[in-house]
């Protein structure tokens, strides 16, 4: 595996490169072949996470992003970070096994402050799987009301954090789809039995993840696989180096970090003009750990204006970052949107037709698509 960077593709080959590794040039077939593809997706936010699927789905609707959900060809569970993605069934359990134990560290001092001690998280097991066994669902209210019938208070955000410590330790798992922005929670191994091709231990596991990762998004480096999974960057490294020949080096990021790719990855050709109008938490944005690539930082802190976690649906012309967009409530069957763009030149007819796509997505038309002026 070569790490030299001497020969470091300019960014907009790095940008080239990740459109086609992100199934933003050919669309892939299915949304389980993109979760495939990008092993995971985050997904706090359902209704925004269906539309990170349906951008590289050919003719994808919600409908089918439900489909998908409800034949249990991904799932959606809290695998890294901490965060809610939708996951490749066959690497959750895996990735799990891998980060698990930090995910649990970081959360010990909220558990104790929730009252969370292992009485009480045994007592709300043993309910969660009265609850749910033979194939049984509950949403989120129904579970926490069984948890209160069973003598567990849920009061505050005790409640969601007992649904993600079941979640990570991998009893539970989120099901079928309640309403558009929720799923029902289920056993994750009555839901997604275990197969038989897990990875034989954490290292094997990482470089697996590793190179899931650059197939998905790369060229990547290894600080932006640990920012990705939420590992260290010793515990990144032994996994590019576990890799071997399956990742091989393709140049430099702005920073100066050496940058690989998947062994199998498509070549990215020679683009024509590619216009996105993608998600908020969208991959392309929020899979890296440097973003200097596609997104000046002036830029990337008006894509998450308040500084609070909450990032706004991006406009991405050629791989870079152009601007944001925001949709209006729909009236007589059409929506409107408001783009705010980060330059003069950005031209707005060149964005009708993915604004249009996503306006179909949603079953619903584009509207009118107006033009506010970045404030800086």
């Amino acid at each position: 595996m070569s790490t030299d960077v001497s020969a470091a593709p300019d960014p907009a080959g790095v940008r080239a490169a990740r459109l086609v590794a992100h199934g933003l040039v050919a669309p892939f077939a299915s949304p389980a072949e993109a979760v495939e593809r990008l092993v995971c997706v985050q997904a706090q936010d359902l209704p925004s996470a269906k539309w990170v699927l349906g951008a590289r789905v050919r003719g994808a609707t919600e409908a089918s992003i439900d489909e998908a959900i409800d034949d249990r060809s991904l799932l959606r569970s809290w695998p890294m970070r901490g965060t809610l993605h939708f996951v490749e069934p066959a690497m959750l359990r895996p990735i799990l096994a891998l980060t698990a134990e930090r995910l649990m560290r970081r959360a010990a001092k909220t558990h104790r402050d929730e009252g969370i001690d292992d009485d009480v998280h045994a007592a709300a097991r043993r309910a969660a799987v009265r609850e749910l066994e033979g194939g049984g669902s509950a949403s989120r209210d129904e579970l926490q009301a069984a948890w209160n019938a069973a003598g567990i208070p849920i009061g505050g955000q005790r409640g969601y954090h007992l649904i993600w410590r079941l979640a990570v330790e991998g009893l539970l798992c989120c099901g079928p789809i309640d309403t558009r922005a929720r799923q029902r929670f289920v056993l994750l191994d009555e839901w997604s039995p275990s197969g038989a091709d897990a990875p034989a231990d954490a290292v094997e596991t990482a470089s697996r993840l590793f190179v899931g990762y650059a197939r998905g998004h790369g060229p990547v480096s290894v600080r932006d696989f640990a920012w990705w999974t939420g590992l260290t960057l010793t515990d990144a490294r032994r996994a590019r180096d576990a890799a071997g020949d399956a990742l091989v080096g393709a140049g430099a990021d702005p920073g100066g970090e050496a940058l690989f790719a998947a062994a199998d990855a498509v070549a990215a050709p020679r683009l024509p003009s590619n216009r996105q109008a993608l998600a908020p938490f969208d991959e392309y944005f929020l899979g890296y750990g440097d973003r200097t690539a596609f997104c000046s930082p002036a830029d990337a802190g008006r894509v998450a204006p308040g500084k609070n976690g909450l990032f706004l649906p991006i406009l991405v012309a050629d791989g870079e970052v152009v601007g944001t967009w925001r949709r209006s409530p729909v009236r007589r069957g059409s929506t409107s949107v408001e783009i705010t763009a980060f330059n003069a030149g950005l031209a707005v007819d060149e964005f009708r037709e993915p604004l249009a796509r996503w306006a179909a997505f949603t079953s619903t038309g584009l509207g009118e698509v107006t033009v506010a002026a970045a404030s800086r």
